[in-house]
């Protein structure tokens, strides 16, 4: 294949792919960015508060996920996930803390970010 009709391949693919996720509603959009942020993975951080007080923090969290009902595939009203418990709240891994399973409401007053340090 010559450097024309490589260039040409490689046009066509990125004008298809971008044509393809164009034509995806926002959900399908936005399940494509997670997919891969989930595959490059996230230094994810869910901090559970009571009034204006963090009360439970979860650091180091590759990925949350949407539970699914069982027989219906419908989605749940809660989300679940691991991370390491920051049991004294100081945004560190520290001796003793460990990866632990969560499972959070859609009623939790929560914040999920990407950890900044």
């Amino acid at each position: 294949m010559t450097h024309t009709n490589t260039r040409r391949v490689a046009l066509t693919l990125v004008v298809l792919g971008a044509s393809l996720l164009a034509a995806c509603t926002q959900e399908q959009q936005n399940k494509i960015s997670r997919d891969i942020q989930n595959w490059t993975g996230t230094n994810g951080v869910l901090e559970v508060y009571a009034g204006d007080k963090v009360v439970r923090r979860f650091l180091k969290i590759d990925k949350m996920s949407t539970a699914l009902g069982t027989d219906d595939n419908t989605p749940r009203a809660y989300r679940y996930g691991y991370g390491v418990l920051d049991e004294n709240l100081n945004m560190q891994v520290d001796d003793g803390e460990k990866k632990v399973y969560f499972e959070i409401s859609d009623y939790t007053n929560a914040v999920f970010f990407e950890n900044p340090r």
